[in-house]
């Protein structure tokens, strides 16, 4: 694989992060002009957002959670040569189930839904650290 292939899913998953950033910054800053929250209330970091600010917060700051290890395992499978085109279909999963699950949590909020998206990314995540694992174990390369 290519490695503009491997890191394709890599820069959907940082554009992501970035649009929620961004969404975070409007809806905090509608909630501001609107009068619903005061600036002094939320200064030190303290959870006084309304729901939907609050939402919004939460779906950027899970990008931060289950995401690292993704953004770990790609330089791996790079520096290793054990990203192939499974790899790079796994890894394409991975972002889809982010996206669903940042989706569903700053829209519905629905929690089944959200939760199904994020074990399906946990599941995806964890089957390539598997097939990573084992593909070092069984074939280790020489650095």
């Amino acid at each position: 694989m290519t490695v503009q292939a491997i890191l394709a899913p890599v820069f959907a998953q940082v554009l992501l992060i970035f649009v929620l950033m961004l969404w975070l910054g409007r809806v905090r800053l509608s909630e501001v002009r609107a009068g619903s929250v005061k600036a002094g209330d939320v200064s030190m970091g303290q959870r006084n957002w309304p729901p939907r600010a609050q939402q919004a917060a939460n779906a950027f700051s899970n990008q931060f959670e289950l995401p690292m290890l993704f953004f770990a395992l790609v330089p791996l499978a790079l520096y290793t040569k054990k990203a192939d085109l499974l790899f790079v279909v796994l890894s394409w999963i991975f972002v889809a189930t982010r996206a669903v699950h940042a989706g569903v949590y700053v829209t519905s909020n629905h929690v089944p839904y959200r939760f199904q998206a994020y074990a399906a990314g946990a599941l995806v995540l964890l089957a390539m650290w598997i097939i990573f694992a084992v593909r070092i174990v069984v074939a280790p390369i020489g650095i």
